[in-house]
């Protein structure tokens, strides 16, 4: 299994489990239904232990533009390999999304409320306002980015070629496991926190292709915030790494 398609394997597996436990919590008559969002939480923190536990060792499991965009900007990632991963993290985000609609249909087809079957592909806002809607993903994707750098930073070499496959994998899969699960806690309340470009596009693009009953819009206005923002997030937490590297040197 090459690099790159650990990223997609291990996206899918994340996106499949993820909006898997979406979908049993909301929509109509699963065995999970009305399970919460501690549920919910716990269940995206599972998928990342999984994805990570699978594709960390071969690609460092980034499983997130986020993360690849602010390794590479921290110099600790490929710039040539930055494309190749982020292709592949949005192609196992929508094949997961995909499967998640297909092992649900029946249970899509019977929900009413349109915002309860996107919610099982796409984040939204719990308040719309997007300015503050923007800050809760920026703030979120920054502890996620800021976590990885500053855990693994110790044991890279950055004068020269990084000494291992750099990312959430770098962590362990417990460990980032336990940080998504305490960003959904405590910071994913107003936006369902994407933090992770790959993880809201590839299914809102599913929601808008797939076939479902009494299904609505998929807010293509919104989708800017979930890809904007963990954009900047990551890049801040870069630009913290790398004035904390020079002002030590």
């Amino acid at each position: 299994m090459n690099e790159i398609f650990a990223e997609f394997i291990g996206t899918f597996l994340l996106i499949l489990l993820g909006n898997g436990v979406v979908a049993n919590v909301v929509l109509k008559d699963t065995k999970g239904h009305n399970g919460g969002w501690i549920v919910i939480s716990l269940g995206w923190g599972l998928g990342v232990f999984v994805a990570v536990a699978v594709a960390g060792p071969v690609s460092g499991a980034h499983i997130n533009p986020a993360v690849t965009l602010g390794l590479a900007l921290a110099g600790l990632f490929s710039w040539s390999q930055v494309v190749p991963y982020i292709l592949a993290q949005m192609a196992g985000a929508a094949a997961g999304a995909f499967t998640v609609w297909l092992f649900y249909r029946h249970h899509f087809n019977r929900t009413e409320d349109p915002g309860a079957q996107l919610g099982c592909f796409s984040t939204g806002p719990a308040i719309r306002k997007t300015t503050n809607n923007f800050i809760s993903e920026l703030i979120g994707t920054f502890v996620l980015i800021f976590v990885i750098l500053y855990i693994a930073e110790p044991s890279l070499s950055l004068g020269g070629d990084v000494e291992a496959n750099i990312g959430l994998g770098t962590l362990g899969a417990l460990p980032v496991a336990l940080l998504v699960t305490a960003i959904g806690l405590s910071l994913g309340g107003t936006t369902g926190y994407a933090i992770n470009p790959a993880r809201d596009l590839g299914p809102r693009i599913m929601h808008t292709l797939l076939p479902m009953d009494h299904k609505g819009s998929s807010d293509w206005r919104y989708a800017w915030v979930p890809i904007l923002g963990p954009i900047s997030g990551a890049a801040l937490a870069a630009a913290f790494f790398l004035i904390h590297n020079l002002v030590i040197g």
